[in-house]
């Protein structure tokens, strides 16, 4: 198996990468493989079977001109400040590039210790690297821009937890692993030289047209505002909570990173939580746009310097930059809601933020199910509104909520584009997990056929469009290491 990997981040930014090698594993065999993806690629699927190909996948096997490296970054978590993070138990094998075009990140989790390890193990366990390829897949297919999943390949070598868990590493795919924590880590070495090489090397990479602006880091830094206003208003609308919203988890390119304590709503609340480490619910469903909006402006304070010589100048600069985001977040999550109505375009703004804001507060109040309150919405545009009141307790309030929604002519089949029928169902994913754990793959395989066409009613199915039943109780979920 050749993989032609270059080793652009290890050789333009070394300060930040640390050469390293993959533990070796015991017993490899690939529980799944992502084979569109790795025809995208532009790698050979049943190559990557073989035993050459795990060895990539694992990173025990290096291709020719590869170096693996741990990467350096810091971060804020949960608010606090931590100087020295990284890449604890992941490797960045080197970059490739897929049949458009584009240079690409092919990076290994769970694939042992590193120096930034902070006592940890280096490894992961099954279900957690399981858990990553089933989410991040769903969001690729909901069209949330997201790191994608390449491969889970079991190790043969069992990790301590809570209890002794079968091993696994993750090779996922994401245009970088850049984040706001790598520019926070180069900041406070006061090394501006390598800040600047550092911000260059993100505008060429991710936002090529920054580099033509009056004040290219400045522009950067208005394009990564854009890229995470819109990233956030896409996963508030099909009801995804993140989890860790940390700073060394905000990439620079707009995609979604890390799926550990993650989780969808089903009843809709604004305060839902489902970390187990989020005791305070910082980083609940109804915050994670004034959580990204923080996460930002520390982004904003790594790059004062390039912003201009005076500092006040700088933070002037930086403030007006970062008031872009509100308005931003507001019209992409407008528009999004709208699309799940189903308004008409020349509908009056106003009306039609009437309209979706009266719906979310009755969703709230009844405690309706987010993805499949939305979806039987589209049967009432058809003109049967009984499913979808069913799930409504106030139903007086319901019925003129929906006269008024049914003047304005709701176009059902763009509704029908816009509300998924599957979503990663919390309860589905727990049980496809603990299958795999006991070594059946079968109901990940299914649930995977499943979300990957989320928008698609299927007989058969229906179990997977249902709400988690009564005594599945409260949903809490763990990062895994």
């Amino acid at each position: 198996m050749t993989a032609q990997l270059s080793n652009r981040f290890a050789t333009e930014l070394p300060e930040l990468a640390v050469a390293w090698q993959a533990e070796q594993t015991p017993d490899p065999k690939v529980l799944v493989l992502n084979d569109l993806l790795a025809a995208e690629l532009g790698l050979d699927a049943a190559s990557l079977r073989t035993a050459d190909g795990v060895g990539l996948l694992t990173g025990t096997s290096v291709p020719p001109n590869a170096t693996p490296v741990a990467q350096a970054y810091a971060g804020h978590q949960f608010g606090g400040y931590s100087p020295r993070l990284g890449d604890g138990r992941a490797l960045l094998m080197g970059e490739l590039t897929d049949r458009e075009g584009r240079l690409l990140d092919l990076h290994l989790k769970g694939s042992g210790r590193t120096p930034f390890s902070r006592g940890g193990d280096g490894f992961a366990a099954v279900g957690p690297m399981l858990r990553e390829y089933v989410i991040s897949e769903a969001m690729h297919a909901l069209g949330v821009p997201t790191t994608r999943s390449l491969a889970v390949v079991a190790t043969g070598r069992d990790v301590r937890r809570e209890t002794m868990l079968p091993g696994a590493v993750l090779a996922r795919v994401a245009s970088s692993h850049l984040r706001v924590g790598t520019f926070q880590y180069v900041a406070s070495t006061r090394d501006l030289e390598l800040l600047r090489r550092l911000t260059d090397h993100a505008i060429e990479r991710h936002h090529p047209g920054a580099a033509r602006a009056e004040n290219p880091y400045r522009a950067l830094f208005e394009a990564v505002v854009e890229a995470q206003a819109d990233l956030v208003a896409r996963w508030m609308l099909v009801g995804f909570v993140h989890g860790v919203m940390n700073t060394d988890n905000v990439t620079i390119s707009g995609e979604t990173i890390d799926y550990g304590p993650c989780a969808f709503i089903e009843a809709y609340d604004p305060g839902a939580v489902y970390s187990s480490i989020d005791v305070e619910g910082r980083y609940a469903y109804g915050n994670q746009a004034a959580i990204a909006q923080w996460n930002l402006a520390r982004f904003a304070e790594s790059l004062l310097p390039l912003f201009a010589d005076d500092q006040d100048t700088g933070v002037e600069l930086a403030m007006e930059s970062l008031g872009t985001f509100a308005p931003r977040y507001a019209t992409t999550y407008a528009a999004g809601l709208r699309a799940k109505l189903g308004l008409p375009e020349g509908l009056e703004d106003a009306v039609a933020a009437e309209l979706g804001e009266e719906l979310l507060a009755l969703l709230h109040s009844n405690h309706v199910d987010w993805t499949s309150g939305f979806r039987a919405l589209g049967s009432a545009a058809r003109g049967d509104a009984e499913p979808f009141r069913g799930l409504f307790i106030e139903l007086a309030a319901i019925d003129e909520w929906l006269s008024r929604w049914q003047a304005v002519g709701p176009d059902p089949a763009a509704m029908d584009r816009a509300n998924p029928v599957h979503i990663p169902r919390n309860h589905l994913v727990e049980e496809a997990l603990e299958a795999a754990t006991t070594g059946d793959l079968g109901p990940v395989q299914q649930l995977l056929q499943v979300v990957q066409r989320p928008f698609e009613e299927r007989p058969g199915l229906e179990r997977y469009a249902a709400p988690a039943p009564e005594d599945f109780g409260r949903y809490v979920t763990y990062c895994g290491t």
